[in-house]
């Protein structure tokens, strides 16, 4: 493979959003393309050398051959599924785009109040709001009940974004939050966690703390 068919992507093994990239580069065939090269953000001081690729200055920020930025992660998602002669990761039209949209936007929400939930849990106990965390709290709960009622309807429809973003979604909850059991009385989702989790894709990209 020529050089300048290469991708660089700014990258975390601990940021979610990430790991949903990199689980769609591996089911699509695509990962062997990506140079990684570990971007650390966050706290605040800008990284100034990312924002000049995405002014966000978020992760992940994928670099094409000819320097063009693409972001965020479901842009990212869309650019990987134009790239691969395989099964679509997002259905072209109808319902079935529809649910798959959906079932994105309740897994990426749930990452979205995960991270909010988390940059409050890492100020001083006595400037927390516990009033917020309550209510991300019983947001999460919501989400894991109504994915209890899908859970079946996502082992009849083939793998694609939803299930990626609703995948990193619970794995983030375990990877951040082992206190919430949110197993309880969610049998079919457990066991539909259990085969996502059984995925090569999803294996190799476990998340991992680092410096």
């Amino acid at each position: 493979m020529s050089r300048e068919e290469r991708w660089l992507l700014h990258w975390s093994p601990r940021s979610p959003y990430v790991r949903k990239v990199m689980i769609a580069a591996h089911e699509t065939g695509l990962e062997a393309r990506i140079d990684r090269v570990r971007t650390v953000v966050g706290g605040t001081t800008p990284h100034l050398e990312l924002m000049d690729d995405n002014p966000l200055g978020k992760l992940p920020t994928l670099i094409l051959a000819d320097g063009t930025a693409i972001y965020d992660s479901h842009v990212i998602l869309e650019y990987f599924d134009s790239q691969h002669d395989g099964p679509r990761l997002i259905p072209t039209k109808g319902h079935d785009r529809i649910l798959a949209l959906r079932r994105h936007a309740l897994g990426n929400g749930m990452l979205d109040i995960l991270l909010q939930w988390l940059g409050e849990r890492g100020r001083p106990a006595e400037r927390q709001s516990p009033a917020h965390i309550a209510l991300w709290k019983s947001k999460i709960d919501a989400s894991v009940t109504a994915l209890e009622g899908d859970a079946e309807g996502l082992d009849a429809t083939p793998f694609g974004i939803g299930h990626i973003a609703i995948g990193t979604a619970l794995g983030y909850l375990d990877f951040r939050f082992p206190e919430v059991t949110w197993r309880d009385d969610n049998e079919r989702l457990v066991a539909w966690f259990d085969t996502f989790c059984a995925r090569p894709s999803v294996k190799a990209h476990a998340p991992v703390d680092d410096s």
